[in-house]
């Protein structure tokens, strides 16, 4: 169902006030061509009530000839703000910036957060915000799952399907995204819920089996048929099915990088708002697919950069796989077993 401004504005209000934003401070929304309108509008006029000095930058997009996808995260390369200093300025002497547009992956935005400027990015449809602003319990939640992946040295991940994948841990820290921005110098995404990691660099192995309706991003497709991926040393080495391998292979080698093939991120969804089921009810190019990588009990994984952790590898191409029915162990421990997220009496009992 479309949303009023006035709960949107609500949301917006909730969001900034979890924020801790306070009056007097200074937000930037950033936006590009491809911003909501009414989530810009509800941007500004919350901020403003809530006693902000409110600016917005507005700078054109980039990467069309490159990118196969419109989505915003289709293609990770340049950003509006390379090679632009007085934007990047301008966002570094804001307390916060609420991104519309989207600079995940981009070294601009680490150089902003060094700052002390908070970053949030909010760029799925109206209805999407609603339905999963977030909350202090979303926090509570994520927060306490990634002390799990603190305190583990390795995570292991099976399935009925056949995953059998081993990811050492320990050379990245854990990342929590709960929806909103608390601390100075973070960044974080609305809507999100869920905890994640990276292997440590070249350590992965095993097999990753992508069965019958898990999901493909930014394909936002639900797979008909296994894909198969063997992992040795940190990559996928081979990608073995049908057609839908062969559509994964081929959008993975236009990119022209051994770089897209590493593991990249590793975690659980912990959004108990967010719906496997809701992919196939929007318009392909009206998400980004927010509900399909935060969904409660979903093994995320992605290939592509490990730059977000502070690793070295950067690469344009970035896929996440959110699959359902698996087991997640950190040190021999279920954290999730067979799509369910344990709490903590369960996971005493699995031990």
């Amino acid at each position: 169902m479309p949303v009023s401004d006035h709960q949107l504005i609500g949301a917006w209000k909730q969001v900034l006030t979890l924020s801790k934003l306070e009056p007097g401070q200074t937000v930037t929304v950033l936006t590009s061509a491809a911003t909501h309108p009414q989530t810009l509008s509800c941007a500004l006029v919350a901020a403003q009530d809530l006693g902000a000095i409110v600016n917005r930058l507005d700078l054109p997009p980039v990467n069309a000839e490159k990118a196969l996808s419109r989505d915003s995260l289709a293609y990770l390369g340049s950003t509006p703000l390379t090679g632009n200093p007085a934007a990047i300025a301008m966002l570094k002497a804001s307390d916060l910036v609420l991104d519309l547009m989207t600079l995940l992956f981009s070294p601009e935005q680490h150089e902003v957060l060094a700052t002390g400027t908070k970053i949030l990015l909010a760029v799925e449809p109206p209805e999407v915000l609603v339905r999963m602003v977030p909350n202090e319990g979303d926090r509570t939640r994520v927060k306490r799952a990634a002390e799990h992946i603190v305190r583990s040295r390795e995570m292991h991940v099976v399935s009925e399907a056949g995953t059998d994948l081993r990811c050492p841990l320990g050379q990245f820290p854990a990342i929590s995204e709960y929806g909103f921005v608390d601390e100075p110098g973070r960044w974080d995404h609305w809507p999100s819920g869920f905890a994640l990691t990276f292997p440590d660099e070249g350590g992965a192995s095993g097999r990753i089996v992508i069965d019958r309706g898990d999901i493909l991003l930014p394909q936002k497709s639900y797979v008909g048929e296994p894909i198969v991926l063997t992992v040795e040393k940190g990559y996928a080495t081979k990608i073995e099915g049908g057609l839908d391998a062969e559509l994964l292979s081929d959008y993975m080698a236009s990119f022209r990088d051994p770089e897209a093939y590493a593991i990249s991120h590793i975690g659980w969804g912990l959004q108990p708002r967010a719906r496997w089921s809701t992919l196939g009810l929007y318009d392909r190019e009206a998400s980004i697919g927010m509900d399909a990588r935060a969904y409660e009990g979903n093994f995320l994984f992605s290939l592509g950069p490990n730059n977000e952790a502070g690793g070295s590898r950067t690469t344009a191409c970035h896929i996440d796989i959110p699959l359902r029915r698996c087991t997640v162990r950190l040190d021999g421990e279920d954290m999730v077993r067979e799509g369910r997220v344990l709490d903590e009496e369960g996971a005493r009992h699995a031990r």
